[in-house]
């Protein structure tokens, strides 16, 4: 993530493919009661393609794209049901660099997210009793938009926080009350999602970079994880 072995050019464009270990919780006020999260671990399906630019040896700049399962967990107020909720997103990150480029830097960033599949599963005294997955939901927001900030040690190993400052559900969304009418389940309810995550690099990368020299060359070389 973020990472190359070869020696710092004045200008350098290049990609990195990551993998993600997700720990996620949410901030949640259920109709007025303010209610703790399980803690969720995502380690499956989170990848991360980005492309950076480096405009020297501290300071770049990167977007790109990625996949990720988000979610979160929480138990319903004076009840025994347990409710565990995720979507898989696919983003579009745009950020900055700042420090030693070559081993260890702080990065700050924006990203935009699609969230395509959702998952529910309810619980009951520990049992599960219902199931749903739907693609494209209208259940979620069509797009979250969240903050992220980190930082990249030597070897590739990278510690993320983010936060989504969208509403995990969509408030205007309406389903059957069973008795022939209409009822907005999340529109009393606010559900931010955040996350602490470790990434690593998972694959090799070829770097396309501007020599700054009088001719202003282009040159093309492998670059290695650690």
């Amino acid at each position: 993530f973020l990472t190359w072995s070869s020696p710092a050019q004045d200008k350098k464009f290049y990609t990195t493919t990551s993998g993600e270990l997700i720990f996620s919780l949410a901030n949640i006020d259920y109709q007025g009661t303010e209610v703790g999260s399980v803690l969720r671990f995502s380690p499956v399906f989170n990848f991360q393609h980005w492309a950076n630019f480096d405009r020297s040896e501290n300071f770049g700049m990167f977007t790109g794209m990625s996949i990720r399962n988000v979610g979160f967990i929480y138990d319903i107020p004076n009840t025994t049901t347990r409710m565990k909720h995720r979507t898989y997103n696919l983003g579009i990150p745009v950020g900055i660099k700042i420090g030693n480029l070559s081993r260890r830097f702080l990065f700050v960033g924006y990203e935009l997210e699609l969230p395509f599949a959702y998952k529910e599963k309810t619980f009951v005294d520990e049992e599960k009793v219902e199931k749903k997955t739907i693609w494209f939901s209208s259940r979620v927001n069509t797009f979250n938009h969240s903050l992220m900030a980190g930082i990249q040690t030597p070897y590739g190993l990278t510690f993320k926080f983010k936060y989504y400052l969208t509403n995990f559900f969509n408030k205007d969304f309406e389903e059957s009350d069973g008795q022939g009418g209409t009822v907005k389940p999340y529109e009393n309810s606010d559900y931010n999602v955040f996350y602490f995550s470790l990434s690593f690099g998972l694959l090799k990368n070829m770097d396309l970079y501007y020599k700054k020299d009088k001719s202003e060359s282009f040159s093309a070389s492998k670059r290695s994880f650690h």
